[in-house]
């Protein structure tokens, strides 16, 4: 299984930085994989749903740590892309600068809505 696209939309907030839909094969896609800046650096949260508890249950991930590694640099590889595609446009320096960028008009895949980016983890589920 190839991931063949990963497209990113930039958020400005504390500990969420951008979310990601990640597409394989051409043929099949997972939305809302969100960027977080963790307390050790940057991970990659698979999309969730929150229980009824409080917690939160992963809606899809991957079976083992080849995937879930092949996954996180490919999104964070594309959201370094994104950064300084975003500060270039602006004019801005160095990353971290980047402020919140909606999703074009075109985007066949749409970004997820406030109460979903209002909901997500703040570690990494498994």
């Amino acid at each position: 299984m190839e991931i063949t696209e990963v497209r990113v939309t930039l958020r400005n907030e504390d500990k969420l930085k951008a979310f990601a839909n990640v597409t394989f094969d051409d043929e099949f896609v997972i939305r809302g994989l969100k960027i977080i800046n963790g307390n050790s650096g940057y991970f990659v949260s698979m999309p969730s749903r929150k229980r009824s508890d409080g917690t939160h249950q992963d809606v899809a991930h991957p079976i083992n740590n080849r995937m879930r590694q092949k996954i996180e640099e490919a999104v964070l590889s594309a959201y370094e892309t994104e950064l300084k595609s975003a500060a270039s446009r602006r004019g801005n320096g160095p990353r971290g600068q980047a402020r919140t960028q909606e999703p074009p008009a075109d985007d066949r895949f749409g970004a997820p809505d406030a109460d979903e980016a209002a909901n997500y983890p703040s570690q990494a589920t498994g």
